[in-house]
């Protein structure tokens, strides 16, 4: 008797993709606001104003530019070893 067939796939390669790439966004974001307290924290600075000033079309293009180019070394160094 064959035992139960395992559902679980691997990740399709665009999924994976989107989470890796994701992920690498959440650690640039996360890294601008420990910089935006750590640099910048004024009397009074609050959460929402750190917020306010880490989130720009600027940063975001950034953080997109940087995670693609993260993935694409990932990739290529996963492929290679």
């Amino acid at each position: 008797m064959a035992g139960p067939v395992d559902k679980r796939g691997r990740l399709g390669p665009a999924l994976r993709a989107v989470i890796e790439t994701g992920f690498i966004i959440f650690l640039f974001y996360s890294n601008l606001l420990m910089g935006e307290f750590t640099r910048a924290n004024g009397a009074g600075k609050s959460f929402g104003a750190a917020l306010a000033d880490i989130f720009t079309p600027t940063n975001f293009a950034i953080g997109v530019v940087s995670a693609l180019i993260g993935y694409v070394v990932v990739e290529f160094l996963r492929r290679r070893v």
